[in-house]
């Protein structure tokens, strides 16, 4: 019988740890925070958003780093597997707008308590301790996992296998502060350098602080690389201003399109009627305009715009305040329509890797087998979930990332 320590209690270290034991291994788990599941209780706003119920091909398409190294962990245990497990395990799940996944309850705590259950059930020990790092037995040259040291004790704890899901480094609050990187490191094990994605953005303008708070839905963004004039990225949803920039569900899965953001390299431009094109948005301002003819300007866009957004976009238009609507010009009309259908932001950076909801980076997948997700350096030494450099965008993949590499590497442990 394998004895196999699996260090953090996240996604992919509860998951590694119940297929270890039920393939016949003595497994403990070790976690330096009060609880399991610490960061999976917080994810999708606390209701977890735990899959995305589309075929294999869909869910490669949507890791943009490192797609391939996931073929055989995502063939192993696919989304409808992931759906199956959890619903087999008594929680009731629900696919909503993009295939994304939820517990009917929309209750993140319901996937934690339906892992720790797993894992009763699994004879898996849980320890509540700090590992403070890895110990390595060199014989013939090949430097060999042989056990961990952890916080509460100076003597080495013995094991055969040690699998690293420690995560990356985003909400270290949570537990993730990239202490795993650390350990593999000291081995000689490359890390890409982490960096936040799916993060907030800061924009140059201060008109997001002017409007900050300020949520808007149903809106069309699309994010174009100065230099080129290419369009890199384009979504349709929420999006919010913040007293940095901007933030919300559209602007988070921008970022992980955005590759080594510096300042004034991208503009971010929204249409704030995408319902409408520009001449049937004209008409409908020319018909607004001469029922509030005798309005001033500045109370005439109660109707078109939020409240926060007037004052901003009166100053933009170059249209003074106090104008009244019946002397504006057809000039300064295209000119506020031009604002309404691509109000322009300019990106200058991204938020730091504490506010990113996932790290990019990590383990190199060319030192990892993709087949049992062993360290090719060091025998003995697995990794899973976000640790490894492999991440994706929104919509339940990287939780479907963690899953998948959770389950091959405690199976290949076991073995």
């Amino acid at each position: 019988m394998k004895k196999i320590a699996v260090i953090g209690a996240g996604a992919a270290g509860m998951m590694s740890a119940i297929f270890a034991a039920n393939a016949g291994a003595s497994v403990t788990l070790f976690e330096k925070m009060k609880f399991t599941g610490t960061k999976l209780r917080i994810t999708g706003k606390g209701r977890c958003n735990l899959t995305n119920d589309c075929p294999i091909p869909d869910v490669i398409a949507n890791i943009p780093t490192n797609p391939r190294f996931m073929y055989t962990p995502l063939s192993g245990f696919s989304p409808r597997d992931v759906m199956d497990f959890f619903e087999d395990a008594g929680v009731p799940l629900k696919t909503e707008r993009g295939n994304r996944v939820f517990p009917i309850s929309d209750k993140a705590s319901d996937i934690v308590d339906a892992l720790r259950k797993k894992l009763r059930e699994s004879g898996v020990r849980v320890v509540f301790d700090r590992v403070t790092d890895l110990a390595v037995d060199i014989s013939d040259g090949i430097s060999r996992v042989s056990g961990i040291r952890v916080a509460s004790s100076k003597d080495t704890l013995s094991f055969d296998r040690v699998i690293l899901a420690t995560g990356g480094m985003s909400y270290p609050r949570t537990g993730s502060d990239g202490d795993g990187y650390t350990f593999a490191e000291r081995l000689g094990i490359n890390v890409i350098p982490p960096k936040p994605s799916l993060v907030p953005l800061e924009i140059c303008e201060r008109v997001c602080r002017d409007m900050q708070g300020l949520a808007l839905k149903n809106v069309s963004v699309r994010a174009i690389e100065v230099s080129s004039g290419k369009v890199v990225y384009e979504d349709f949803g929420e999006m919010l201003f913040t007293h940095f920039g901007v933030s919300g569900p559209i602007i988070l899965s921008m970022s992980a399109h955005l590759r080594d953001i510096a300042p004034s390299k991208y503009k971010i431009l929204i249409d704030l009627k995408p319902a409408l094109d520009e001449k049937t948005l004209d008409r409908r301002l020319i018909s607004d305009f001469e029922k509030g003819k005798n309005k001033n300007f500045i109370n005439a866009l109660t109707e078109l715009l939020p409240s926060k957004m007037i004052p901003v976009f009166v100053r933009l238009s170059g249209i003074l305040p106090e104008r009244k609507v019946n002397s504006i010009t057809k000039e300064e009309r295209l000119r506020l329509l031009s604002l309404l259908k691509s109000f322009e932001l300019t990106v200058k950076a991204p938020r730091s890797i504490d506010e990113a909801i996932i790290t990019s980076g990590g383990i190199d997948v060319r030192e990892i087998n993709p087949k049992t997700m062993e360290s090719k350096l060091i025998p003995g030494l697995f990794f899973a979930g976000e640790i490894i450099d492999v991440d994706a965008y929104t919509g339940g993949f990287n939780l479907q990332i963690a899953w998948s590499t959770g389950r091959l590497a405690g199976l290949s442990a076991a073995k």
